[in-house]
């Protein structure tokens, strides 16, 4: 099969022909569909994360089950899957008490690119292993995953939104009403309006919330925020937000404060602009080692949180097919976050196309 390969940090990727293997128990063969091109991703490529390497990395992908190891159950031949790049074991503490997102098995195995067993099914011709990011590797024209990580979907479901329900919907839009668990009513602000912020707008929209104010330094990305449900839009690069979300708020403040861009500079703005009582959750992910400064006197004074939120607070098994259901209502419409759609021999482009910052989703087209 045809992958997109990663060596080293400053590298491009090179587009290789490896070999896979059968899945084994409880595994699954995905025929690749579409893979999302994820921030997670370029955290790698530029070396803010480690990673083991050679690695196909992905992991916000969709396709069609291929075949299927001993013991699988949940899934058949042909079956339409998002995948879930926190495949969880159904036993652990945090498994079984609903947040499978904090699965232990999966930190110890998915989150070093390796399946439940401690092993990859990936090769080159010469047999090196080659690794599957987050146990996905979704930039391939197939994948081999845990069964816990294959969610089935209706086959009519277009395979771009599938991905993106895998990874940024469900982590913006899960952030919102899982993590905050936001009250109709509500005044929100959402930082960063990408993939995930846009996600964490429809999310506020889906929890009636009253007033959701979507800040970016991009005029586009603000645009496609109020088409996604933002009442008030603020240009972080033409003004102050923090002073801005109180100024359209009567010097209240928010109610809820999302930050889907992974900074520190944005993350202690997202808190700065709460009204007391308020919650901030941390939805970006940052580059490994960077820290945050805040005021515990604030914190304890007016009662201020400040919490994170890993992939949204999912049940992949329960909550791709929710989150899909309020697009298919009407409530939401996942098509606004589709930018761009482009073949597997243009990742690097892609990835240049999110370090620029003015897209909201490259969807790589596969198979």
């Amino acid at each position: 099969m045809r992958a997109a390969v990663f060596e080293r940090p400053g590298s491009p990727l090179t587009i290789e022909n490896l070999e896979i293997a059968e899945p084994r128990d409880n595994e699954v063969l995905v025929r690749m569909a579409a893979s999302g091109v994820c921030h997670s991703d370029y955290h790698v490529v530029i070396g803010e994360w480690g990673s083991p390497a050679p690695i196909v990395l992905g992991h916000e992908g969709s396709g069609y089950v291929e075949a299927i190891g001993p013991n699988v159950r949940d899934v058949e031949i042909g079956d339409h899957v998002a995948l879930a790049w926190t495949p969880s074991c159904r036993r652990c503490e945090h498994c079984v008490s609903g947040r499978p997102v904090l699965c232990t098995v999966a930190v110890e195995t998915a989150y070093n690119s390796v399946l439940p067993d401690g092993t990859t099914r990936l090769s080159r011709t010469s047999g090196e292993a080659v690794y599957s990011y987050l146990s996905v590797g979704s930039l391939a024209e197939y994948a081999v995953v845990p069964e816990a990580g294959a969610i089935r979907l209706p086959k009519d479901t277009d395979p771009a939104l599938s991905a993106l329900i895998g990874c940024a919907v469900s982590t913006g839009v899960g952030a919102a009403i899982n993590t905050a668990k936001i009250r109709p009513g509500a005044t929100v602000v959402v930082i960063g309006c990408g993939g995930v912020g846009l996600s964490a707008v429809m999310g506020a929209k889906i929890s009636a919330a009253s007033r959701i104010i979507a800040v970016d330094v991009i005029p586009e990305k603000l645009e496609l925020a109020g088409r996604a449900g933002a009442t008030d839009v603020i240009n972080a690069s033409q003004t102050d937000p923090v002073e801005a979300v109180f100024e359209l708020t009567a010097g209240r403040g928010a109610d809820y404060a999302i930050e889907a861009i992974g900074r520190a500079r944005t993350i202690e703005q997202a808190y700065r602009t709460l009204t007391s009582g308020g919650v901030a959750v941390v939805a970006g992910q940052v580059p490994t080692g960077v820290t945050i400064e805040v005021d515990p006197m604030a914190m304890s004074g007016r009662e201020l949180t400040l919490t994170g939120s890993n992939y949204g607070s999912v049940r992949p098994s329960v909550d791709f097919r929710r989150i899909l259901g309020f697009h298919d209502s009407g409530l939401i419409d996942l098509n606004l976050l589709v930018d761009k759609r482009a073949p597997l021999d243009s990742i690097n482009d892609a990835f240049d196309t999110l370090a620029a910052g003015t897209s909201a989703r490259t969807v790589i087209t596969l198979g």
